[in-house]
């Protein structure tokens, strides 16, 4: 687990330069949902990216910043890199968000695409921070990357009437995030149970939940994008989602949609695919307690696709209220 007192840390270090965001009550559904979309960069991601960067020593910052991104985590690395006055590559699959590749070019950093998924971009980005001395920092595998991902929680507590929720609903790729929220719930009395969701077509850390291995895992294409690929070998976050995490959920692509466009026609909020699917697992029926807290992870959807979404008449979602 993370040291509470990481948490804290992170907490006080990233503050001046993130937003503290929206967290609401939907009685109809029973449901808090904290909206990431409202972030700095739009995405949860660059709490991680700032609290591991801004521990940078000196010498560390001077070789430069090298990581592998779907899109959001880049975006918070180029953001830190900005900061600190450092250049920064970001290797991505030539399979990402156009969107998002963008949002990360018009942040300075430079763009290395790589072809194939998200598991081929990480490992040329590792491959590339070894052989030229940069900096590498990892989306999830860092346990300063998830003390940063863990403030989330640190927020939501402050601004909960009863910090005593049942139940909280948080997306799962590489673990970071579910693995800082894990952390601080930790010892708390009594432990809310914490469920990670994935999707359906990318289970990689579901997989290594309930059976240990990822291997033999088939990936489809998925809007939940920022959760793809699979898990960097012995990956910090393994152990912590193990003995952290009551319950693993996969949503269906279909459910995502429907969140999605739920999430604008009910909230008014526009949410991408990732962020979706723990709002997804509520809509689906398949979470009983309530009041539950939803993690909304980030709103850095392409406009063409949220468009077409939001155009699907066969998506009702007024009748899931």
């Amino acid at each position: 687990m993370i040291p509470f007192v990481w948490l804290e840390q992170a907490y006080e270090r990233i503050a001046p330069f993130i937003k503290k965001t929206p967290l609401t009550f939907d009685p109809q559904n029973g449901l808090y949902l904290k909206w990431e979309n409202h972030q700095v960069t739009g995405s949860f991601k660059v709490r991680g990216a700032f609290n591991k960067i801004l521990s940078l020593n000196n010498w560390e910052l001077e070789r430069g910043l090298v990581t592998a991104s779907a899109g959001n985590h880049g975006q918070g690395v180029a953001l830190a890199g900005n900061l600190k006055h450092v250049p920064v590559i970001v290797f991505v699959s030539d399979h990402a968000s156009a969107h998002k590749i963008q949002a990360i070019r018009e942040l300075g950093a430079e763009i290395h695409l790589v072809e194939g998924g998200y598991a081929e971009a990480e490992s040329a980005g590792i491959d590339y921070s070894r052989t030229s001395n940069a900096t590498w920092v990892s989306p999830y595998n860092d346990g300063l990357v998830i003390a940063g991902q863990g403030t989330i929680a640190l927020e939501v507590l402050e601004d909960l009437p009863d910090p005593s929720i049942a139940v909280w609903l948080v997306p799962a790729g590489g673990g970071g995030l579910v693995s800082g929220i894990g952390s601080t719930l930790q010892d708390m009395k009594p432990k809310p149970c914490l469920v990670a969701i994935q999707s359906e077509a990318s289970p990689f850390m579901n997989a290594i939940y309930y059976h240990g291995t990822q291997e033999g895992v088939v990936e489809l294409p998925s809007l939940a994008d920022g959760l793809a690929g699979p898990v960097e070998h012995a990956s910090v976050t393994i152990p912590i989602v193990k003995n952290c995490v009551d319950d693993f959920m996969l949503v269906s692509e279909s459910d995502i949609r429907i969140a999605i466009k739920y999430a604008w026609n009910v909230y008014h909020e526009c949410i991408e695919g990732s962020a979706a699917v723990s709002l997804a697992a509520v809509l689906s029926g398949r979470i009983k307690t309530r009041p539950a807290v939803a993690v909304v992870t980030g709103g850095n959807i392409d406009p063409a696709v949220h468009a077409q979404i939001m155009n699907d008449e066969t998506i009702d979602t007024f009748k899931r209220q």
